[in-house]
């Protein structure tokens, strides 16, 4: 039977702003096991508030922990028993729950999508309300929360070594992707033995585009289920809901992006169903909304939402699982 498993947001059990494949596993788990993990915001000391609350854990990690070259807690690795390079895990992202009271909004030097624009920085530290699901900013404005975790990853091949975290790459990383959230599924290919996944900067909103290169970052919780996947074939990173298709698209240019996003998307059609990929091409142009994931993540990310009513009877032709039957 799958086993539940929970990884407290302590020092030993996260890193700071890198992965690596040579960092020792937190936890072995089953393949199909569920893992509960928690994360702090992304940024240091100079994020905090002056009038705020800081959890003791939180002002424990900063206080403790070495940072490396990105701004992220991460939690992980967690090793996954039978998982192999060339195999794909499976993550069903079961559930995110914020931890804090209150958030982060920041405009920093030379980073974001106008760099050269805003040289009068700010940090604004919303408060959260996980009782109603808003959060007020200082002028009075009134948000739903859409919480998700930033990043979700899998360890870089071990050749490349210590990756920040700031850049997503094709072991995952900060795609910073709203749509990967509670009831979606995200593959990531594995490159070592285990797949060691990692997951950590909590989001309580964030627009497409995350365009002052900050969400609203803030603590949080949840699940996954992890599962070992030898009979898919994808080489980057890939998601679905129930009602859609998901492909994604990272590069430098924005426009290598979006066409990186377009090829997974035909891929994807083509693997689930007997069209062309002149078909899923045309398809695509029909139906799939391209969207910008991020513009400040240094690779931009671009992604695809096909709805799987548009395939039809063919969505099972090939016998792949719906999101339903896993």
């Amino acid at each position: 039977m799958p086993r539940h498993h929970v990884i407290p947001p302590t020092p030993e059990n996260m890193v700071w702003g890198y992965f690596d494949a040579n960092v020792s596993p937190v936890l072995t788990v089953d393949s199909g096991d569920i893992v509960t993990l928690s994360s702090f915001p992304a940024g240091g000391i100079e994020t905090l508030p002056t009038d705020r609350a800081i959890p003791d854990d939180y002002q424990h990690a900063l206080l403790t922990m070495q940072q490396g070259p990105g701004p992220h807690f991460v939690t992980g690795p967690v090793f996954v028993n039978g998982a192999e390079p060339g195999d794909v895990l499976q993550v069903d992202i079961l559930s995110a729950q914020l931890t804090m009271d209150w958030g982060f909004t920041a405009i920093m030097p030379l980073v974001g999508t106008l760099p050269d624009d805003f040289n009068d920085y700010e940090t604004i530290h919303p408060q959260i309300d996980r009782n109603r699901g808003v959060v007020t900013l200082p002028w009075g404005t009134e948000l739903p929360l859409d919480p998700f975790f930033g990043i979700l990853a899998t360890a870089p091949p071990p050749i490349w070594g210590r990756c920040g975290s700031a850049v997503p790459r094709c072991f995952g990383g900060n795609m910073d992707n709203k749509e990967i959230k509670p009831g979606s599924t995200l593959y990531l290919p594995v490159f070592n033995e285990g797949a060691l996944f990692y997951a950590g900067d909590g989001h309580g909103l964030q627009g497409d585009g995350e365009v002052c290169v900050t969400a609203l970052e803030t603590g949080i919780t949840g699940s996954f289920r992890l599962t070992v996947r030898r009979d898919l074939d994808y080489n980057w990173p890939f998601a679905e809901t129930e009602t859609h298709l998901i492909a994604i698209g990272l590069d430098e240019n924005l426009d290598n992006a979006a066409r990186q996003a377009v090829r997974e998307m035909i891929a994807h059609i083509c693997r689930r169903s007997d069209l062309t990929r002149n078909q899923a091409y045309m398809l695509c142009s029909l139906a799939g909304d391209l969207r910008v994931t991020q513009t400040v993540d240094g690779n931009k990310g671009v992604h695809m939402m096909l709805a799987k009513k548009c395939l039809g009877s063919l969505s099972a032709a090939r016998g792949l699982p719906r999101s339903s039957d896993r």
